[in-house]
């Protein structure tokens, strides 16, 4: 795969990331149904999804063609992995989250994937 290809892939699954977040965060203000509870230990979630949201943009904006950028699209995925995560599949309105679940734990594999492979070539 050539190295402009890696770069745009993991741009697009940062923005996926991004994406589910707003998704999440607006769901969380409006109380649509199936919304994540408002703060869980050890802290409000708005305030977290908010920060996940920021690091994604920021990820975006510097890309991954540099170290600094291929940090932040980690964090990012880190980041999205407390509210994507595997832990999630236990998580009692699974039937109505699945997707954004599954989705968000692939995007988030896909940018680890990325700059495992980066860093080997």
């Amino acid at each position: 795969m050539q190295r402009a290809d890696s770069l745009l892939i993991d741009r697009a699954a940062v923005a996926v990331l991004a994406v589910l977040q707003v998704a999440m965060l607006g769901a969380l203000y409006t109380r649509t149904v199936p919304h994540p509870p408002l703060s869980v230990a050890p802290f409000a979630l708005g305030p977290f999804i908010s920060a996940s949201v920021a690091m994604a943009v920021a990820a975006l904006v510097l890309g991954s063609a540099t170290r600094i950028g291929t940090i932040v699209s980690l964090v990012t995925a880190a980041l999205a992995l407390v509210s994507f995560g595997p832990q999630k599949w236990f998580d009692p309105s699974i039937g109505q989250i699945w997707p954004a679940v599954l989705l968000g734990e692939i995007a988030a594999g896909v940018v680890v994937v990325q700059a495992f492979l980066r860093r080997r070539s």
